[in-house]
């Protein structure tokens, strides 16, 4: 017997759960500067979260899925990217999506059900918010395909959960990318829940950055929560991908700390004590513990970026708050360059149903 081909996934980890570091950090890690912006970032992103979350339970946003936990792996990325590269997120993915230059009202409009929420002014290059499950990682390789064909340095990054690697889309997407060697980048945040459904119940695969090895790419794991672990890989596989060297496959290991959206309640089907226990290795306060034994922080500078935050999500609230509302019409002036005639007796309903609740509501009723 011959062994025609063996394979290794390596694992990266720079800060222990206690902010201690265990391996040499990276050149841009011996910065503070540069590790202070990715801890301003992701204290925004979890301001952002929960106020956020509190539109929700008041009638103010629509159903909305929280990042809390998983900010290292957004801020990570969209640090190592270009302004050119191009970002094809979950639904979950604010945290990146924030450093990119969405604004915060641009987001919570999407939230909202308003989809001017997803025409980024600041990020044009980049995708909406993809809710079908795995269904980015396909548009992200085509665009990836193309700009390999154009000649452009630039690549296409997914972001995906760990439920959506055992979708067809994300294989296909995967594989075409491997014969195409396309420029680009895949995270899987692997949060161990796919809604209910525990990391188990979904593959037998021990890692899975291994799912790169059929497509024939490469694919390697990091911690999630470590920040500098995150993005020192994503810049590795973003300068191997723009210089043509083909796509990566980064498994981001993380915990989901919330629920998976506002309409889910994990408390029926996840053990508290092991939440409570995730909660110890978060991102946010693995880089903080880092930052103060490097006397780079401290408690003043900590209350003074808190108000900040909370300045800055006010802001982005009342943005959203003060936008008008979009016209019934503007459901149907996309579908097609000049609406079909079948359509024009639903457009009037529409119209008619608006009409008549706006009048009920100057007068009272309803």
């Amino acid at each position: 017997m011959t062994t025609v081909a063996s394979f290794h996934i390596e694992y990266t980890r720079f800060l222990d759960a206690d902010g201690v570091p265990i391996l040499p950090l990276p050149d841009f890690a011996q910065n503070p500067d540069t590790l202070i912006g990715f801890y301003r970032a992701m204290t925004l992103t979890r301001a952002f979260d929960a106020k956020a979350v509190a539109l929700q339970r008041t009638g103010k946003l629509g159903t909305f899925a929280s990042s809390v936990g998983q900010e290292a792996i957004g801020v990570g990325l969209a640090s190592a990217m270009h302004p050119e590269d191009a970002l094809f997120p979950s639904y979950r993915d604010h945290a990146a999506q924030l450093l990119r230059g969405v604004t915060m009202a641009e987001s919570l409009l999407y939230w909202g059900g308003d989809e001017r929420g997803s025409c980024f002014a600041a990020a044009p290059h980049d995708f909406p918010n993809c809710v079908p499950i795995g269904t980015q990682v396909c548009h992200a390789a085509g665009a990836a395909y193309a700009f390999r064909l154009r000649g452009e340095a630039r690549a296409a990054v997914a972001i995906v959960g760990d439920g959506g690697t055992s979708k067809g889309d994300f294989y296909e997407a995967m594989n075409m990318a491997g014969v195409w060697q396309a420029p680009l980048v895949i995270v899987v945040n692997d949060n161990q829940w796919a809604i209910s459904v525990p990391r188990e119940r979904q593959t037998a695969a021990r890692t899975l950055a291994q799912k790169a090895i059929a497509a024939g790419i490469e694919g390697r794991q990091v911690d999630g929560n470590d920040v500098i672990a995150v993005h020192e890989a994503a810049r590795v596989a973003l300068v191997k991908a723009r210089g043509g060297g083909g796509p990566t496959l980064i498994e981001a290991l993380s915990y989901r700390l919330g629920d998976h959206t506002t309409a889910d309640d994990a408390t029926r089907y996840r053990d508290p004590e092991l939440v409570a226990k995730m909660w110890q290795g978060e991102p946010i306060v693995r880089l903080r513990k880092y930052l103060l034994a490097q006397h780079a922080w401290d408690k003043a500078r900590e209350d003074a970026l808190v108000q900040d935050c909370q300045r800055a999500v006010d802001a982005g609230v009342q943005a959203y708050l003060a936008v008008e509302p979009p016209e019934v019409s503007a459901m149907f002036d996309h579908l097609y360059a000049s609406l079909p005639h079948a359509l024009d007796d639903q457009l009037e309903t529409a119209r008619h149903y608006a009409g008549q609740f706006s009048n009920d509501a100057e007068h009272g009723h309803g």
